[in-house]
């Protein structure tokens, strides 16, 4: 893509001025694009009058709020560096995410005034408050033309949530914004015409380009909520104020719960799906209430939108998240251009982060000698050139000299009446090397026998792939994205 292109706040304030950008569901104010251009203008100054400039880093803890895109556009207008943090995470652990990056200044909103005190005594930096620092900048914003901005250039940072590692700052750059909006746009048909709800945390990739960064470059309107609220947001979609939705499983696992759940008309919603495979009995239930829950598949290192399921295709493709789109190339390790296989999926363009922030180690680690990103994840090419993603890597286990995929035996357990989710590891055997051990989360108001699931399970899986623990849980511990962390998972096991 291009070396620069113009101030994407700018751009939009020129193009559509007068329509909305963003609703605060709290209030109900709505901003319009030259009033978030207005109000980006004025935070830019205001972080030049705080002494930040281009390259600096400034770290913000809040909770979702419009604010935090008009300070995301006041960066990318001044070349400062956005770090969100995790409001989820104590002081220490954000004292270590910080450091290695050098922040100059830390925002935040009054939910998080004395986590975030905390935070910058520890690091020495400056603390500015949404409420009022940032508040007084907005309005003394002034327009401006649209500047070009370099489309490389580090943007904000968004660091990877650790479930295989110490969490790196991946960069993120506008040209990767675009690239996200341009396959995003294609696959859902996503228009200036649409809308859809900011929830997701704005410390992860979701929060921020799922779907909301893609609408905004396209002219549409999103709401915003300061958290996940399952009932609110359904709420929204039963008013017909959500044309495009994005959620992790366990938030359609919720929807799945709710009793009027009929009462929305789904078929005229955009669902996506990320984060994992939604299963097949969700993807059922959902589809037999006119929604065709789309799976897809991407990476904070990507943007984070590399595939996405078809509508037409998705009920006969359950499982598959798509082919990869526009603006992506992708390849399986080992496996002939086109054919069908099994490898490792690998990855370039535009949307792909060009890599850790001050980590070169990281940087190199993670592409090819050829420049393809590794994702560490196995995906299989079917005849049709669909792709399944089957495993993560490290997630894979030998038992008995058998490969075994846990999301595999994941997808049979969820096929289960009483399971409303299953999480698989392994575990050490004695005689097999390795074994399968599955937690469970029961379905609300069923009764399950941890033996009679194993001998279900024996039905409809080969023998070594049958877990040989099963535990019930009330729940997984999870990343902010709806992940199951599975090392935590691991440490749960006697």
């Amino acid at each position: 893509m291009f070396d620069e292109i113009p101030d994407m706040a700018a751009k939009r304030a020129e193009i559509s001025p007068d329509a909305t950008a963003f609703v605060e569901a709290d209030t109900g104010r709505k901003w319009r694009f030259d009033e978030i251009n207005l109000a980006a203008n004025g935070v830019a100054r205001g972080l030049g009058q705080a002494g930040l400039g281009e390259g600096d880093r400034l770290a913000i803890l809040c909770l979702n709020c419009v604010e935090f895109f008009i300070i995301l556009f006041a960066c990318q207008k001044t070349g400062i560096v956005l770090c969100p943090l995790n409001w989820r995470q104590p002081a220490p652990e954000l004292v270590d995410t910080l450091e290695p990056v050098g922040a100059k200044a830390l925002i935040h909103d009054a939910a998080q005034a004395l986590l975030a005190t905390e935070v910058a005594q520890a690091c020495a930096i400056p603390v500015l408050d949404i409420k009022t620092d940032v508040a007084g900048w907005i309005g003394a914003g002034t327009q401006a033309p649209a500047a070009a901005i370099p489309a490389n250039r580090p943007w904000y940072l968004l660091f990877t949530s650790g479930t295989t590692g110490r969490p790196k700052a991946v960069i993120q750059t506008a040209r990767m914004a675009w690239a996200n909006a341009i396959n995003i746009s294609q696959a859902t048909r996503m228009t200036s015409a649409d809308t859809s709800v900011n929830f997701l945390p704005l410390f992860h990739t979701a929060g921020i380009n799922l779907y909301t960064l893609p609408l905004f470059l396209l002219g549409g309107c999103s709401t915003v909520l300061q958290k996940f609220e399952p009932g609110r947001i359904f709420d929204l979609l039963k008013q017909g104020k959500v044309s495009q939705f994005f959620g992790v499983p366990a938030i359609y696992q919720s929807f799945r719960l709710l009793p009027d759940v009929g009462g929305i008309e789904w078929g005229a919603i955009g669902c996506g799906c990320g984060g994992a495979p939604l299963p097949e009995p969700l993807i059922r239930f959902f589809a037999g209430h006119g929604a065709r829950v789309l799976n897809g598949m991407g990476m904070t290192e990507t943007g984070p939108t590399v595939f996405l399921m078809d509508p037409e295709n998705a009920e006969k493709k359950i499982g598959s998240v798509g082919r990869a789109q526009m603006l992506t190339e992708m390849r399986l390790d080992g496996v002939a251009e086109g054919k069908p296989g099994t490898g490792e999926i690998q990855l370039k363009g535009a949307n792909v982060t060009p890599g850790y922030f001050q980590n070169e180690k990281a940087t190199r680690d993670a592409f090819t000698d050829d420049g393809w990103l590794r994702t560490g994840d196995i995906g299989r090419r079917d005849e049709d050139g669909y792709i399944f993603v089957v495993d993560r890597i490290k997630d894979m286990y030998i038992s008995g000299g058998e490969n075994v995929y846990p999301a595999e035996v994941e997808r049979v357990l969820n096929e289960h009446e009483d399971v409303l989710e299953a999480a698989v590891i392994s575990m050490p055997d004695d005689k097999w090397g390795e074994v399968g051990a599955a937690f469970i989360i029961v379905r609300p108001g069923s009764v399950l026998d941890p033996t009679e699931l194993r001998s279900w399970s024996r039905a409809r899986l080969a023998a070594y792939k049958v877990p040989v623990r099963v535990t019930l849980v009330e729940d997984f511990p999870r990343t902010a994205a709806g992940k199951v962390r599975k090392p935590e998972l691991k440490a749960m096991l006697p």
